[in-house]
């Protein structure tokens, strides 16, 4: 250490905001701990490698250790050492042997080099609670920096596309650009790579409104993958809140990600980002000392009431944060509105959201997060969607949150699936989900809107996979294949895995087509997993999350397959956008409308003739058409006129052979197809087809039909 101090002036500073804060004077810092019983701060030269000096936050107010330095400056790397009880058996694991990365840090520098001084007891001892660590950890931990926040947004506004009109695309910031031929290699797998113009205007190009990262939060590969030569590529193992992960980040400044928002903007496309406010990088009491536990575990964390050492678990990870804290919740609502305000993102998509409602053991639906959130004047008007389960008893929630939330609805993945696969008796279960899953949404006055459809995500089979494989295949992860969900509601089309095989190759091929179509068609919010548009295959892995690999990266070479299934997405896409009777606002009234005289859908037999209570659950039944009346939409137009469409006839057809339909004989005038998924590209025929005319449609197979609407009454 330096025998002279780097800063001679230490003044008493203020306990807010948290974090280390520059004002263009000097940088205040301020750490929250409430059983702390001294708090050093630490700072180092501008490698991180060597401790300079260490300067004690004589000030407490309120819990929050602080002090200001006149002297500092933006780029001063620093980190804490908190001195307190070690005594697990009550929750408290203070060790100042232990670096500590700010729990506030706005930049992240460096990432974790694991050693056995990381952790805050001895290893290989018979319990962590008999003793401490005294080795010093600060040669293997990342640092944090100090952060000039100011950044020139010039005009840029929020897209705040309308959620019945969004279409989001579920990326990887690495995975989606690392391979890219048209980004320079030293940007690829970066954000500078994710703003750049062959990604955006690819993104532009196919239609998408919408982009929700994968986890951007400051993350730790944790050590069994790193011992194994793995990485943690999906980034659920978060150590900052506040600091982008620095690994994207092709210049090292958290400027960078703010560029690539702008940019985003710019071209018309929101960014939401998948957060993970649930647990942290610290795992179970056996794990190391990084941050918060070192800072006050007691605090941050939910411990077992009658045993304290150790951590109740909802996330499967280890470790719950504590949001019952109100210094935990508060720091969860300042990294939101952090994102929202500094980094200017759109909204959220919440990792085991459950995790965050429960008080006690239980899921709160009218918690103390979702009326924190609920009352923010920043939070309530950005895009919030939760991931509806955890592990816990009672966690599985879809359908329950409040009003002003969507949800990823995997009732909605398992339907079509199922349905597709060939499953019989799900004709029922397929209806609900394609018009908006009511039954799960309409009964708090929610709209179909509050359901995010989709097919595959970036937990489980990629789309080609879904296709492709009966069974995971994830030997590579070094797991024995044990890890990964075991239903998957697949079905490999005759072969498992790549097949030369024509037919087999053709049906995939066809049985993406009707994916993406029943997708692009239902009511809700469609999400498309990247480079499923592409055929992008995983070999088999079900649960990539430690591929950082071209397992993972999207391959972005040319094939006829891939260019068809590109355009078909593309086209897709432009026809939900080109017409509002795929994107209601409100759910189907089944009745007539305004004095209509069809009512608003029709659900149909193979025959023509409408479907019967008693035969919705019939298992032989695999084949059913729809017919959506666009005369009266029951909604304004942006001139305050009744919003119009025309009438579609879609025709679904999961049977293992064609299907003859007959054309009902409802409304006026012929129809003719807009597409049917045997062939690759959308139709240009002019055949027109008049009620009672037959329509054969091959086996697993999907068509769609369009008239004009009868003139309204």
């Amino acid at each position: 250490m330096a025998e002279q101090p780097a800063f001679s002036a230490v003044w008493r500073g203020a306990p807010y905001p948290l974090g280390a804060t520059w004002d263009g004077e000097g940088v205040n810092f301020a750490l929250f701990s409430e059983h702390a019983e001294k708090v050093e701060l630490c700072l180092f030269d501008p490698s991180g490698r060597r401790e300079l000096q260490r300067i004690e936050l004589r000030e407490r107010t309120d819990n929050v250790w602080h002090s200001y330095l006149p002297q500092a400056r933006p780029s001063q790397i620093y980190g804490y050492r908190v001195h307190g009880a070690y005594r697990p058996k009550d929750g408290h694991r203070f060790n100042p042997a232990k670096l500590l990365a700010d729990p506030y840090a706005r930049e992240i520098v460096g990432e974790v080099r694991w050693n056995d001084a990381l952790f805050g007891y001895p290893l290989g001892g018979k319990r962590e609670d008999l003793g401490l660590d005294r080795r010093d950890s600060a040669a293997y931990m990342p640092k944090c920096r100090v952060v000039d926040t100011a950044f020139t947004w010039g005009a840029d506004r929020r897209p705040e596309i309308p959620w019945h009109d969004m279409v989001v695309y579920e990326l990887h910031v690495r995975g989606f650009t690392r391979q890219h031929p048209g980004i320079p290699p030293a940007q690829r797998g970066t954000y500078a790579a994710l703003s750049s113009a062959p990604a955006i205007e690819y993104l532009r190009k196919l239609g998408v409104t919408t982009v929700e990262l994968m986890p951007v939060h400051a993350f730790v590969d944790d050590r069994r993958l790193v011992d194994m030569g793995l990485r943690n590529y999906w980034g659920y193992n978060t150590l900052g809140f506040f600091a982008p992960e620095p690994r994207y980040s092709a210049s090292g400044s958290s400027k960078e990600f703010k560029t690539m928002v702008k940019r985003l903007h710019s071209a018309g496309i929101e960014v939401l980002i998948d957060v993970v406010y649930n647990h942290t990088c610290e795992g179970n009491h056996l794990g190391p000392t990084l941050s918060f536990r070192g800072a006050d575990n007691a605090s941050y964390y939910r411990l077992v009431e009658d045993d304290r050492r150790h951590y109740l678990d909802f996330t499967g990870c280890g470790n719950t944060l504590n949001l019952e804290h109100p210094r935990v919740l508060q720091m969860v609502m300042d990294s939101l509105r952090y994102w929202v305000e500094e980094m200017h993102v759109d909204g959220f998509r919440f990792d085991l959201a459950p995790a965050l409602a429960r008080e006690g053991r239980a899921v709160e639906q009218l918690g103390g997060f979702f009326s924190v959130v609920r009352q923010d004047p920043v939070l309530n008007r950005v895009k919030l969607i939760a991931e509806p389960w955890d592990i816990g008893e009672g966690g599985y929630q879809v359908g329950n949150f409040p009003l002003g939330w969507a949800e990823w609805n995997d009732r909605y993945r398992n339907g079509m699936r199922a349905y597709w696969k060939g499953d019989g008796g799900l004709i029922g279960e397929f209806a609900r989900r394609l018009t908006g899953s009511s039954d799960l949404y309409g009964r708090s006055g929610r709209r179909p809107f509050a359901s995010v459809n989709f097919i595959t995500a970036h937990d489980g089979f990629t789309l080609h996979d879904l296709v492709s494989y009966n069974d995971k295949h994830n030997e590579a992860n070094g797991e024995d294949n044990r890890d990964g969900h075991n239903e998957n509601l697949s079905w490999n089309c005759g072969a498992e895995g790549p097949t030369d095989d024509p037919d087999i190759r053709t049906l995939r091929e066809r049985q993406k087509r009707n994916f993406l179509a029943t997708l692009l068609l239902s009511q809700g919010v469609p999400m498309l997993l990247a480079g499923d548009e592409r055929g992008h295959t995983q070999q088999g892995n079900n649960n990539a999350y430690c591929q950082d690999n071209p397992i993972s990266w999207i391959d972005w070479s040319a094939t006829p397959e891939r260019d068809s299934l590109t355009e078909f997405t593309r086209l897709l896409i432009g026809l939900r956008r080109s017409h509002r009777i795929f994107r209601r606002r409100d759910f189907f009234a089944g009745h007539a409308l305004h004095g209509q005289e069809a009512k608003d859908i029709h659900w149909l037999k193979p025959d023509g003739t409408e479907m019967t209570d008693e035969e919705w659950n019939h298992e032989h039944a695999r084949s059913l058409a729809v017919l959506l009346t666009g005369g009266d939409l029951g909604e304004l137009d942006r001139f305050g006129m009744p919003a119009r469409d025309d009438d579609f006839l879609i025709l679904f057809n999961a049977h293992s052979a064609e299907v003859e339909f007959r054309i009902p004989p409802l409304g006026e005038g012929a129809w003719h197809a807009v597409f049917d998924t045997w062939f690759d590209l959308l139709q240009t025929s002019t055949e027109r087809f008049a009620p009672e005319k037959p329509y054969v449609l091959g086996a697993r197979g999907l068509a769609l039909l369009t008239r004009p609407a009868a003139p309204t009454a």
